[in-house]
C-alpha cells in the first residue's frame, strides 16, 4: 500500500505564511504526496510551486464553517480553479441540511460543481455535528448535486474521521463517488485502516510522519 499515494498534504492553519506553504509544497514533491490542500488564497502559489509536477492543488471554499453565501463560494471556487487548483474541497451549509432546506443545499452544491467544471469537487459534510440520519441525507445530496466525493472533516470541528462515519458513508454513496477521510489521521495504522475500509484519500496535516513510520 503505497500510502503517500493516497494523502492530502493538508496546511489550513489560520496562521500559515507564504513561507509555510512553500514548505508544503516541497515536502509534497519530496514525498510523492497525491495533492497539497491549502486555503484559497494559496492557491496561486502552491500552484506555481507545484508546476509540472504530478501533484495537484486542492482549495478549501466556504472553509470552515460552511456559512459564507452562495454567490461567494461559487465566486471562491472559480477564483480557485482559474488560479490552478484541481480539485475544491467545499463545505456543506450545516445550517441549511439540519433546518431540512434539502433544496437549497443541493442547489448550492450544484452550482459550485458548474462553477468548476470538470475539476473534481468534494463536499465536507462535518459528520461531528451530524446525527447518522443527517449524514445519510448530506451525502445523498452531494451525490446528486454532481460531487466526485464527500469528506469526513474539516479538521476544525469538535472530532474528525471514524470508522462508523466512513463505512455508513461508503455504503451510502456508493461505488460512482468516493469517500475522504479527514480529521485527527496521525498514524500509519489509522491511515491503512481507513484505506482498507474502502476511503480513496486521506486528508492530513501528519503526511510526513505517516509514511515515515512505513
Amino acid at each position: 500500500m503505497e500510502l503517500q499515494r493516497y494523502i492530502d498534504h493538508t496546511l489550513l492553519s489560520p496562521t500559515a505564511t507564504p513561507e509555510d506553504v512553500v514548505q508544503l509544497c516541497e515536502e509534497a514533491k519530496k514525498y510523492h504526496f497525491y495533492a497539497v490542500c491549502v486555503n484559497s488564497c494559496y492557491v496561486f502559489l502552491a500552484s506555481n510551486e507545484l508546476l509540472n509536477t504530478p501533484v495537484k492543488v486542492a482549495a478549501t471554499v466556504g472553509f470552515p464553517l460552511g456559512a459564507a453565501s452562495s454567490k461567494s463560494k461559487r465566486s471562491e471556487a472559480k477564483r480557485a480553479i482559474k488560479d490552478g487548483a484541481h480539485e475544491i474541497d467545499m463545505v456543506m451549509n450545516l445550517g441549511l441540511l439540519k433546518a431540512h432546506q434539502y433544496k437549497s443545499v443541493r442547489e448550492e452544491i450544484t452550482a459550485v460543481k458548474e462553477s468548476i467544471g470538470e475539476a473534481v469537487l468534494k463536499v465536507i459534510i462535518e459528520t461531528c455535528f451530524l446525527t447518522d440520519e443527517e449524514k445519510r441525507i448530506a451525502c445523498n445530496i452531494a451525490v446528486k448535486a454532481g460531487a466526485q466525493y464527500v469528506k469526513t472533516s474539516t479538521g476544525f470541528g469538535t472530532g474528525g474521521a471514524t470508522r462508523d462515519d466512513v463505512a455508513l458513508m461508503l455504503e451510502e454513496v456508493g461505488p460512482a463517488v468516493k469517500v475522504k477521510a479527514s480529521g485527527g489521521i496521525k498514524d500509519a495504522a489509522a491511515a491503512r485502516a481507513f484505506i482498507t475500509l474502502g476511503a480513496s484519500r486521506i486528508g492530513t496535516s501528519s503526511g510526513i510522519a505517516i509514511v515515515s513510520e512505513t
